[in-house]
C-alpha cells in the first residue's frame, strides 16, 4: 500500500548533518570557534553554508583559512556551551532578539583546548577526534535574486590541506582510513543533537576500494 504524504513548509531543512566546530582567526590573528552543521564533502573539497552576519564568515573572507573540527558525541556538552554565542561585537540586532551574546574566548567558554595547526593559522581543537585544515578557494553568494535575502548567506568552497585524527579511529589495516565502527560523529537534526546507531546493513558501495576515489 503506498504511503500518503502531506505538504508542509518547514522554516529549516536540517534533516541530519554532522556538527562542525569551525575555528578561524580574524585579520589580527584573534581566534574564533563556532558550531555549524551546513557542511558536506566532495573528495577533498568541503562545502560550508554560512550566514554572512557571523564572525566566522567575516574571518573566512579576511584570511581564507579554517579548521573544520568534527566533534564526537563525547563533546556534545562543549558544543552546546557555544550555542547562542557570537564573536561579533556588538552582537547583530537579529541575533540579539533571539538571545545571542558576545563571547571573546570561545575555547575557554566551551572548555576546549586550542592546539597549533600545521598548514593554516587557525588553531585546532585537541578534543575533537577529527580536524581538517583548509583554505577557502571560492565563495558563492546565495539568494541574489531575492532583494530581502541577498547577501545574507554564502557557500564557501574549502580545499582540505591536512587531516588530523585521534589514533583510536584509524582502521587497523589501513592507517590512512577511518574505521566507521569507531567513529561516532555528533549529528544535528532540526536543532537537536543525535548520535549514530550501529550499522544497520552492509553497503554494496563498500565493495569499491576507498583508494579509487583518490
Amino acid at each position: 500500500m503506498p504511503h500518503s504524504h502531506v505538504d508542509i513548509d518547514p522554516a529549516i531543512l536540517y534533516f541530519g548533518t554532522p556538527v562542525v566546530l569551525l575555528s578561524t582567526v580574524d585579520a589580527d590573528g584573534r581566534p574564533n570557534l563556532a558550531p555549524m552543521s551546513s557542511a558536506f564533502w566532495l573528495g577533498h573539497t568541503a562545502v560550508l553554508g554560512m550566514g554572512m552576519r557571523s564572525q566566522t564568515a567575516s574571518n573566512l573572507l579576511a584570511t581564507g583559512e579554517v579548521v573544520m573540527n568534527l566533534p564526537s558525541v563525547g563533546q556534545v556538552d562543549a558544543v552546546d556551551r557555544l550555542a547562542l554565542t557570537t564573536g561579533r561585537n556588538p552582537v547583530p540586532a537579529a541575533k540579539q532578539q533571539v538571545g545571542y551574546r558576545h563571547a571573546s574566548d570561545k575555547f575557554a567558554l566551551a572548555g576546549l583546548t586550542a592546539v597549533p595547526s600545521t598548514t593554516v593559522a587557525p588553531p585546532r581543537v585537541a578534543e575533537c577526534p577529527v580536524s581538517l585544515e583548509g583554505r577557502v578557494t571560492a565563495v558563492h553568494p546565495l539568494n541574489e535574486d531575492d532583494p530581502a535575502e541577498a547577501g545574507s548567506a554564502s557557500v564557501f568552497e574549502v580545499t582540505v590541506t591536512r587531516v588530523h585524527v585521534h589514533p583510536g579511529m584509524q582502521d587497523a589495516t589501513h592507517p590512512n582510513r577511518i574505521d566507521p565502527l569507531r567513529w561516532r560523529p555528533l549529528i544535528m537534526s532540526f536543532q537537536k543533537f543525535f548520535g549514530l546507531t550501529d550499522q544497520v546493513h552492509p553497503s554494496r558501495l563498500a565493495t569499491v576500494d576507498e583508494e579509487w576515489y583518490r
